[in-house]
């Protein structure tokens, strides 16, 4: 069982950044994993004091299907966040800074504003938190930490591939993690257990329930497949993926082992 790929997600809704190693710490997500999101207009979120919002108080793939038009790309280092679509680059701006914050909100209003949503347009602004990350998931009463990293099981893909007999792009899922080398759905058995991964060890603490953002194809933008009602009919549930929290840190690479231990 080894690691397949490593993927972060900078700002939330937006498109995957594949990573060929990254270090984990201890009751964090990946670094800069979801630290940036754009909220609508009627969003009330205090940066001084972040709490837990839903996705639908941002631009996301499950209403605004339009995102996946864009490939982004962050770099950690100068804060520039640049956008592409499938003519080049449209914009870089410096998403750390007021000014950049500015530029890439507008942009995204007037992006969407060719797909118009009720609720999505003008007003858009970009929000961060120290030590936030915007993540789907509430806090797990079994957790310590509102951070996880996702895995996903590779051989559950391909299980679904067969049952709806057409290729699932793995990031429909948008998973920190994919994983190879074990049977389908064997990573709800991990649910209590640590993992070593990598340099790190894990704790898996929940399956993760799909929604309509898997619909959305990452390639074309189009939503040409029922994935939550396929895994309710094909295997009584809504599943793909897990949630874990980090316990010890360490550096994890594309390749590096996965190996279950004890239920804790």
């Amino acid at each position: 069982m080894n690691i397949a790929a490593i993927y972060r997600y900078p700002v939330k809704g937006l498109s995957a950044e594949p990573l060929g190693r990254v270090t984990l710490a201890p009751g964090d997500c990946l670094p800069h994993d979801r630290r940036f999101a754009i909220a609508l207009p009627s969003t009330r979120f205090d940066p001084e004091h972040p709490e837990w919002l839903s996705k639908t108080h941002f631009v996301m793939l499950m209403r605004d299907e339009a995102l996946a038009r864009l490939h982004t790309g962050f770099d950690a280092a100068s804060g520039e966040l640049t956008i592409a679509d499938e003519s080049g680059i449209v914009l870089r701006a410096r998403i750390t800074e007021p000014e950049g914050c500015r530029q890439v909100s507008a942009f995204l209003a007037d992006f969407l504003g060719n797909f118009p949503v009720e609720g999505v347009g003008r007003g858009l602004r970009v929000v961060e938190a120290p030590g936030h990350a915007f993540a789907d998931a509430r806090r797990k009463p079994n957790a310590t930490t509102d951070k996880y990293v996702s895995l996903i099981n590779l051989a559950s893909i391909a299980a679904l591939e067969e049952l709806v007999e057409t290729p699932v792009a793995p990031l429909r899922f948008r998973a920190n993690v994919y994983v190879e080398g074990m049977p389908a759905w064997s990573e709800h058995d991990w649910i209590g257990s640590q993992i070593a991964l990598g340099g790190a060890r894990v704790r898996i603490i929940a399956a993760i329930t799909r929604c309509a953002a898997t619909q959305v194809n990452p390639a074309t933008a189009e939503r040409d497949l029922d994935i939550v009602g396929a895994l309710q009919r094909g295997f009584g549930h809504n599943l793909m993926g897990v949630y874990g929290e980090v316990v010890e840190g360490g550096d994890i690479a594309v390749g590096d082992a996965l190996v279950v231990g004890k239920s804790v």
